[in-house]
């Protein structure tokens, strides 16, 4: 059974880099898709994170089913937008080019349509992204890295342990699963939409229960051999960052600021195409 959004060990320039250096800059990646709605960036975000998928050579198996649930949500998310605020792109961009009228006070608009576009682009350049720094990133590396950074250890283990406790919450999804299916609850693609998430929403609470009973393994284990007691503690899987670690945060950093210059040079964080 293939796992999906674990760590998988290759050969790339992506795997390559130290997790702290991964670590920044998803962080610094998301912060600044958030804080920008400028199309010319994001559409060059969308570019180079299909770039960096592609070096990383993550496998859609690995992040398929789950971008497209994320997906479907995204769908939804957006017509949730339009239903509530049908107008909020002509508030933003100060203008009304009706496309064609809908029903009641609902207006197709170009600039609502341009808004809801870019919404969907920020989707885009975070989620694959979040993707890769998981499918890239050895966990034990990355504490040991955050550690050496001046993190405390025993947060840096926290993160090490959620992270690898994510493939294992899966096979506990996939085990209670074949366990339903087993007694005649239909969860493959035969049953229909409302009724697959209706059947694997029910599974939502034995997962809880048994992700429960593994954090309390889990904590009954470090307690018993003394975690946190002392201030410091060895790390077998450390790495320094090496000259590309410095050359890509750099680089980060560079673009999150060329962009903020870009996005706020007049004044506001929209790029307005409509001339207004």
């Amino acid at each position: 059974m293939a796992r999906m959004i674990s760590y998988d060990k290759k050969n790339t320039p992506v795997h390559k880099l130290s997790g702290v250096t991964k670590l920044l800059f998803l962080i610094i990646w998301c912060m600044t898709s958030a804080m920008t709605f400028d199309t010319r960036i994001l559409v060059m975000m969308l570019i180079i994170g299909a770039v960096i998928y592609y070096v990383s050579k993550v496998e859609w198996k690995q992040v398929g089913s789950v971008f497209t649930a994320i997906m479907f949500f995204m769908v939804i998310n957006l017509i949730f937008i339009y239903i509530l605020a049908p107008f909020e792109g002509c508030r933003i961009y100060g203008s009304r080019t009706e496309i064609v009228h809908l029903a009641g006070n609902y207006y197709l608009t170009k600039e609502q349509l341009f808004y809801e576009f870019n919404v969907l682009i920020k989707y885009f350049t975070v989620i694959p992204s979040v993707f890769i720094f998981l499918t890239t990133t050895d966990p034990s590396e990355l504490a040991a890295s955050l550690n050496g950074i001046g993190v405390p250890y025993t947060i840096a283990y926290s993160l090490e342990i959620a992270l690898r406790y994510i493939p294992d919450v899966q096979d506990e999804f996939h085990r209670i699963k074949n366990s339903q299916e087993a007694r005649g609850i239909e969860m493959s693609n035969k049953g229909s939409l409302l009724s697959r998430i209706k059947n694997i929403a029910a599974i939502i609470f034995p997962l809880l229960f048994s992700s429960m009973e593994r954090i309390e393994v889990v904590s009954n284990a470090m307690e018993l051999r003394g975690f946190g007691k002392k201030k410091k503690r060895s790390w077998y899987s450390k790495k320094k960052l090496s000259f590309f670690d410095y050359a890509v945060i750099i680089s980060v950093v560079a673009f999150a600021v060329i962009t903020l210059v870009i996005t706020y040079a007049d004044g506001n964080r929209f790029y307005n195409p409509f001339g207004t």
